[in-house]
């Protein structure tokens, strides 16, 4: 009985040392959080780029009219 209780320490002890599982989560978080940045950066810019582009777009519509009328 003895040696179960060594055995359970000892394997209560490594476990309680062991920090391989914690810092497998904190880079599963770094990336999450990292994911999260990108997804909205590239939002971002979509939604400016295709700002950009209409505005563009009416400018030489405007101007194609107005040479057209002339």
């Amino acid at each position: 009985m003895t040696f179960t209780r060594k055995t359970i320490a000892t394997i209560a002890r490594t476990f309680a040392r062991d920090e391989d599982g914690a810092t497998a989560i904190e880079y599963g978080l770094f990336a999450a959080l990292i994911g999260a940045v990108i997804v909205g950066a590239v939002a971002t810019l979509g939604t400016d780029t295709r700002t950009g582009f209409q505005t563009v777009s009416t400018a030489m519509t405007e101007a194609q009219t107005e040479a057209d009328s002339e």
